[in-house]
């Protein structure tokens, strides 16, 4: 499945946060831009250092007028247990459907050890305060994905 086109408003969509709250991305327009990272598994090493930048970017973030939503296919309970474990900063949301995944185009074929499998692609969307896609990164090292990012929006949401 194909990514949504740049420019385009993002797919809407309401999800449960590790808390149980329902969090909706048109609950940002006109007030946040939203980065939306899609992540393959709560509590995996590239996962955990991936949420572990972005946690402690959090001020620089804010200062760009940007919330973050993590989104995975777990369970509310296990993205609880990840955020308090880590003590993360931001929503994490759970799509165990992965319905949002592939609204995004973040579900598909992964190979992994010599085996195929269906998947969570690792993926981040950049959306602006009016709810258009601005920008996908889908080649990044986890351990330097929140630079890419405020890189990226110094460059083109300033």
């Amino acid at each position: 499945m194909a990514h949504p086109k740049i420019g385009n408003l993002a797919p809407v969509f309401t999800l449960k946060n590790q808390n149980g709250e329902k969090v909706s991305l048109k609950d940002f327009r006109g007030k946040k831009n939203v980065v939306l990272y899609f992540y393959p598994k709560a509590l995996t090493p590239g996962c955990t250092t991936q949420a572990c930048g972005i946690r402690d970017s959090a001020d620089e973030l804010e200062k760009r007028d940007t919330v973050v939503l993590g989104l995975s296919p777990d369970p509310e309970a296990k993205l609880h247990k990840f955020m308090e474990k880590h003590e993360l900063n931001f929503d994490l949301l759970a799509d165990e459907d992965h319905k949002i995944a592939d609204k995004y185009g973040c579900w598909g074929l992964k190979k992994f050890m010599g085996r195929e499998f269906m998947g969570l692609i690792r993926t981040t969307f950049i959306i602006d305060k009016e709810g258009r896609l601005q920008h996908i990164m889908d080649k990044f090292k986890t351990k330097t994905h929140h630079d890419d990012l405020l890189k990226w929006l110094d460059e083109n949401l300033a």
